[in-house]
């Protein structure tokens, strides 16, 4: 009897101790104070490129394009090296983050191939001279590079082995983007050779000049060298087709008078 009388008194203080401790807590100078403490929300780290460039400020003006320029929101990395294997599956490479494509492209051909941290100074000097030359975010410059650089029409061989002809065609957003990057790439490591020139400013230039949309960047006057040659070949096609239908005519109407 004493043991369960002394457990009662125990109980009995607890809970007057439990009591007294809530009062504490919800009563402050007979105001009343919230007891549940809001959850915490983590903020999301700025991710600026190489520590410097902020890709929330990124615009990518041609609407056909946004899905294939990865470059914002969960594309956002400090350096453009993830060792994604973007290759591994058909369209895959169309999340690879920009940068690290531009990056990619720079190791051809052979003698660079796996040069990886190589690409990526150079990617970052010519990213630092571009924002000397211009103050502007060097990623803008490089996506409206891309966006200029992407022709938009090009030609295919239509036939067989015979009579094959050229046909014009629209380009994929996808192989728009593509072509832009091996352009770019490639005009600046042609102005490379045999130049007093690094390959990181002739990369800055390359990059300036076709985000201008200037007739000395490489790029471009590839680029409209394409479309020049598929405008011809869809006036020659034009042509055949209206020759064509007149012969028919012709034909059907000499049938009739005979």
């Amino acid at each position: 009897m004493i043991f369960i009388g002394v457990t009662n008194l125990v109980v009995a203080v607890v809970l007057n101790l439990r009591r007294n401790m809530a009062d504490d807590f919800t009563t402050f100078d007979d105001v009343k104070v919230v007891s549940s403490v809001a959850p915490a929300v983590a903020e999301l780290p700025d991710i600026k490129l190489f520590g410097r460039w902020s890709c929330d400020d990124v615009l990518v003006s041609d609407m056909s394009l946004e899905d294939y320029i990865a470059v914002k929101e969960k594309y956002a990395k400090y350096l453009p090296h993830s060792s994604g294997r973007y290759a591994a599956k058909r369209f895959r490479k169309a999340q690879c983050p920009i940068v690290e494509r531009l990056t990619n492209s720079l190791m051809m051909h052979g003698r660079n191939n796996g040069k990886k941290l190589m690409a990526v100074r150079i990617v970052r000097h010519a990213f630092e001279i571009i924002h000397l030359l211009t103050g502007e975010n060097p990623l803008q410059v490089l996506v409206t590079a891309i966006i200029n650089s992407g022709p938009r029409e090009d030609s295919t061989r239509i036939g067989r082995a015979g009579t094959v002809r050229r046909q014009a065609v629209d380009v994929s957003p996808l192989r728009r983007v593509n072509q832009a990057i091996w352009l770019l790439c490639t005009g600046a490591r042609e102005a490379a050779f045999r130049n007093i020139k690094t390959i990181a400013e002739c990369l800055a230039d390359e990059l300036i000049n076709a985000a201008k949309g200037s007739s000395n960047s490489y790029a471009i006057k590839k680029k409209d060298e394409l479309e020049r040659v598929a405008k011809s070949n869809q006036e020659a096609n034009n042509n055949l087709q209206v020759r064509g239908m007149t012969s028919r005519r012709l034909s059907r109407r000499t049938s009739d008078s005979e």
